[in-house]
């Protein structure tokens, strides 16, 4: 548990006699976000941190590990540059260690400025630090009761750790501890192709080590298989070794690192590397917070499971965020938390709708996606259709002299509605909105075609994309349609 600082307020106890009307289990994004959304309608708010404030996304997730990642692309794009005529340009790492202390600046920073100083903003919150846990009429905090009307539960999720024979005894890294290693390793096996995976494999390459990525499904199981096709290429294009395999049998060190024993097409192979790093995906917090005692039933996976108020199979107790184990995005955390702290103050009224929830994954081309799959559609007995339409269809890439990626949209053969848009694009994250926005108004693939995009854009491809259901857009000249 991380202490108190003079930067943080201390506890305070802004209860009428004692009684909060929320208690709130959690200090990340989630958590904040609660606690702000009952404040601010009046309530008396007991919030409870255990760790470092702020929770994973600003101190080990999404800020340190784009940071880094906006880093690495500065070293590749420099030294891409020769797909330019008369330009020659090469980059590399010469200080990991400065680069490291420039994001840990960046997270304190945004520590500071995002978590800690807007407590004494909010009267009505009182923050307070320890081990929480559910108990008749509230809480406990490290003992002590604390009476609250109603409970929000986010702890946020660690790093899973997968069951390979040999681990427990194994030095590993995960995506928190591989950014505070004091030298860039020669070589790197990264456990899982999900997004965490997907985005720090690449990461380490373009900083210098030699990567392998292994996993037992594909590249972004969870996509669309034209984008983990394309991905995996480009990866292996960029020197990562992109490996299936059948099952994960042992690991162990020796003097030279790390060795791995997997089986690919049926035969048993031994891969060797300096470090590996697990991203096999993400876990909820859950232990320890008298779950079981108090009646709060759990999901498969691990995840504290809620309706779409939130609510959690116990009266009057709610979750939010990662602990929740669905939509592990740290804006969709704030969402869910917002959501489940108006209803707990107002009577359950909102409803968590994730229909139209963009998701992004920070690879070179990133990967943006919202909506269904074309096979979501399908085992949801929609009769869904596609177009898809390669970059070099896009006049932005080919001016940018990259045509990696492809678009790819699915709709509603019945109604001609947008249901799901898929992106691999160098800059697919900040077009995706787009889509978002036309699948939660309902439009259809031919308004979106016929919407005005501007020139020499990458979001100007998804118009492209919607007017390929229909027609080929090849034979369009600049602008046309």
């Amino acid at each position: 548990m991380s202490t108190q600082t003079d930067d943080c307020r201390a506890p305070t106890d802004t209860a009428q006699n004692g009684q909060y009307d929320l208690a709130v289990i959690g200090a990340g994004s989630a958590g904040f976000s609660a606690a702000i959304t009952a404040a601010e309608q009046g309530a008396q708010v007991a919030l409870i941190g255990y760790g470092t404030i702020g929770g994973t996304c600003v101190n080990v997730g999404c800020v340190p590990s784009k940071a880094l990642i906006r880093a690495a692309e500065a070293v590749h794009h420099a030294n891409s540059a020769a797909r330019f005529s008369g330009i020659e340009a090469s980059g590399q790492v010469k200080d990991w260690n400065a680069l490291r202390a420039q994001k840990d600046a960046l997270v304190s920073s945004l520590r500071q400025a995002k978590y800690i100083d807007l407590l004494p903003a909010y009267n009505g919150v009182a923050y307070m630090e320890g081990k929480a846990r559910l108990a008749t009429g509230g809480i406990v905090v490290d003992g002590n009761h604390i009476n609250a009307g109603k409970v929000i539960i986010a702890t946020g999720s660690h790093e899973f750790v997968p069951a390979i024979p040999g681990i427990e005894g194994t030095p590993y890294l995960t995506s928190t501890s591989a950014f505070e290693m004091e030298s860039l390793p020669n070589s790197m096996i990264v456990i899982g192709g999900g997004y965490i995976g997907c985005e720090l494999a690449q990461m380490f390459s373009r900083l210098g080590v030699k990567v392998t990525i292994v996993f037992r499904s594909r590249l972004l199981p969870e996509g669309e298989p034209e984008i983990s096709r394309a991905l995996a290429g480009y990866f292996g294009e960029e020197g990562i070794t992109v490996q299936h395999v059948g099952g994960y049998d042992s690991i162990r060190a020796d003097d030279d690192g790390i060795v791995l024993s997997v089986t690919i097409d049926g035969t048993a192979k031994t891969l060797e590397a300096r470090q590996v790093l697990l991203s096999a995906g993400r876990q909820a917090n859950t232990t320890g917070l008298g779950l079981e005692d108090a009646g709060v039933a759990l999901l498969s996976n691990g995840g504290i499971k809620v309706d779409d108020r939130m609510r959690t199979t116990k009266a009057g107790v709610y979750a939010a965020g990662d602990v929740t184990g669905r939509d592990q995005f740290v804006y969709m955390a704030a969402y869910g938390a917002k959501i489940a702290a108006s209803n707990a103050m107002n009577g359950d009224g909102r409803s968590y709708d994730s229909l139209a929830m963009p998701a992004v994954v920070f690879t070179d081309p990133q990967v943006a996606s919202v909506g269904l799959t074309e096979a979501d559609a399908r085992a949801q007995g929609v009769d869904a259709k596609t177009s898809v339409l390669s970059l070099d269809n896009v006049p932005r890439a080919l001016a940018a002299r990259d045509t990696r990626g492809l678009i790819k949209l699915v709709a509603d053969s019945a109604s001609n509605k947008l249901i799901g848009a898929h992106i691999l694009a160098p800059e697919g994250a900040d077009s995706i909105q787009t889509a978002a926005i036309a699948i939660k108004q309902g439009m259809t693939y031919t308004d979106l075609g016929e919407t005005i995009f501007p020139y020499l854009t990458t979001v100007e491809g998804l118009k492209l994309a919607a007017q390929t259901f229909d027609m080929d857009v090849s034979k369009l000249s600049c602008c046309a349609g």
